[in-house]
Parts: C-alpha cells; sequence; structure tokens
C-alpha cells in the first residue's frame, strides 16, 4: 500500500531501527517507546489488522507468534515480556498495517 507507513519501512522508503528481518517479518525499535525495550512485529505483506486476517496469513501469523520469544530473550528480557496487539479505531490502532508491539525491562506497569 503506497500510503502505509510500514509498508514504506519494508520497502526501505522510510528509515527503521531493524533489530530482526527475514522474508515475512520485519521488527524495529518503536519511535516512542512506552518501556525500556519497545519493539514492533509486522508481517511484511501489507495485512490492516488482527481482524482483517485471513486463512492465508496463518503461517505467517505462528511464525511471528514463534519468533516473538526469541526476540524477547535477544533483548534481555529473560524475565519475560508483555505483548500487545491493537485492533482497530476503538482498540487504539494508529497505523493500519497490523503490528506486535513487544515491550519489557525494568518499570513495566501491571494492569492492577
Amino acid at each position: 500500500m503506497s500510503d502505509c507507513l510500514f509498508c514504506k519501512m519494508v520497502e526501505g522508503d522510510v528509515p527503521a531501527d531493524v533489530v530482526y528481518e527475514d522474508d515475512e517479518v520485519l521488527v524495529f525499535k518503536d519511535l516512542y517507546p512506552k518501556a525500556e525495550v519497545h519493539l514492533l512485529m509486522i508481517p511484511k505483506q501489507h495485512t490492516e489488522s488482527l481482524a482483517t486476517l485471513t486463512q492465508s496469513d496463518d503461517g505467517v501469523v505462528a511464525r511471528m507468534m514463534r519468533k516473538l520469544p526469541e526476540i524477547a530473550e535477544q533483548q534481555g528480557l529473560e524475565t519475560g515480556f508483555r505483548t500487545i496487539i491493537n485492533t482497530g479505531p476503538g482498540g487504539g490502532q494508529v497505523v493500519f498495517h497490523l503490528h506486535i508491539h513487544l515491550l519489557g525491562g525494568k518499570s513495566l506497569p501491571g494492569f492492577g
């Protein structure tokens, strides 16, 4: 999608502080971190949100889920981490390209 910020990052048209990349997935540091470690994981192929996934997305979504703990460990998050997927405007989604927030580190607030 020509107007999608994350698609532009995948294409290399917009810079990203990349921490992991393969044929299907891109992981980069969030520009406005909410935690000591705050990364975004996206599928390279554009899909708007969790609500718009189809059966053809099953492989990449499963791969993303399996890759998250590996990346968390590489980032020094041995004691745990948090993942968040905002879906749609009512769910707080701002960039309409599916992305998973990976957060962790000291002083990560709880949901008490």
